[in-house]
């Protein structure tokens, strides 16, 4: 076997140079319009989050009244199947007032986002999340979030329900879906019921208004991992961090979500240059 290792190698080595990609022999005329060779990009199924014009640092909340027409139509016709995929959790939507907004995510254009509550006083308020895919090809899918003022299951932000849910309508996504890695991270936070802002990377602390010590971020590890870590400085009572591990196909296998540092501003007491003192009848002698 050992006598056939040299032979392939110079196989390939006259491949290589010959019309197999390699240099043209001199004086062949190239047909054609050349060829530009795209920029090298970040690893991952995401772009990266420095390329600004295609990523927003936030989601936004609508109510029905102000969304647009074609998504009312669109909510109107999957209300019957939102209904019956909300019952398997226990929500019943024609059980007392209901309302619902719109969670816009430019990150997951392909579907509309519904997060409805029914609020019946403090302790009473349940709260639930329907995806609506727009091409019709995917499925609704519903994520708990409160019942009665309880997580169904466990907090609905490091939910296996949750991240199923997204990974299913991640993977409904229309394959020319442009979106970034923070954008996708604030989409699941508006999805497992926070109202994500992130600062601008501009704001300062003052005496009475610390602020997130965290800024987002971007880790790509050596074990094929990306972590993506933010904070939600509209959080109350403190700002929440969130850290999500997606796999290198952009699957998200972990989320943590945990009370944030914070920056913050403190008086400098004021203090005397004189560092003892005594009475004049307790005086030192010298």
């Amino acid at each position: 076997m050992k006598c056939c290792k040299w032979p392939l190698v110079l196989t390939v080595v006259a491949l290589a140079f010959s019309g197999f990609g390699g240099p043209r022999a001199q004086g062949q005329k190239s047909h054609g319009k050349p060829r530009m060779v795209p920029p090298e990009r970040v690893p991952g199924p995401f772009l990266p989050d420095g390329e600004k014009h295609l990523i927003e640092r936030s989601n936004r909340f609508l109510p029905a009244g102000e969304m647009k027409q074609s998504d009312r139509l669109l909510a109107a016709d999957a209300e019957t199947s939102v209904a019956e995929h909300a019952r398997w959790y226990g929500f019943v939507l024609g059980d007392g007032s209901w309302s619902y907004q719109q969670v816009v995510c430019p990150a997951l254009p392909g579907h509309l986002f519904l997060q409805y509550t029914r609020n019946n006083g403090v302790g009473d308020v349940t709260v639930f999340s329907a995806s609506i895919p727009r091409n019709g090809e995917g499925r609704v899918r519903i994520i708990p979030i409160l019942k009665r003022s309880y997580s169904l299951f466990s907090p609905a932000p490091i939910n296996s329900i949750t991240i199923s849910a997204f990974n299913h309508i991640r993977a409904e996504e229309p394959g020319d879906t442009a979106s970034g890695w923070l954008g996708n991270g604030l989409c699941y936070a508006a999805l497992a019921g926070a109202h994500p802002m992130l600062l601008p990377e501009t704001a300062e602390p003052t005496l009475h208004n610390p602020i997130p010590a965290v800024t987002p971020v971007l880790v790509i590890s050596g074990k094929g991992t990306e972590v993506i870590e933010f904070a939600d400085a509209a959080a109350r009572p403190r700002p929440m961090q969130w850290i999500m591990t997606f796999d290198k196909k952009g699957k998200l296998v972990k989320a943590a979500h945990s009370v944030a540092p914070e920056s913050a501003v403190h008086p400098v007491p004021h203090k005397s240059a004189v560092e003892k003192t005594w009475t004049l009848s307790e005086a030192p002698k010298r």
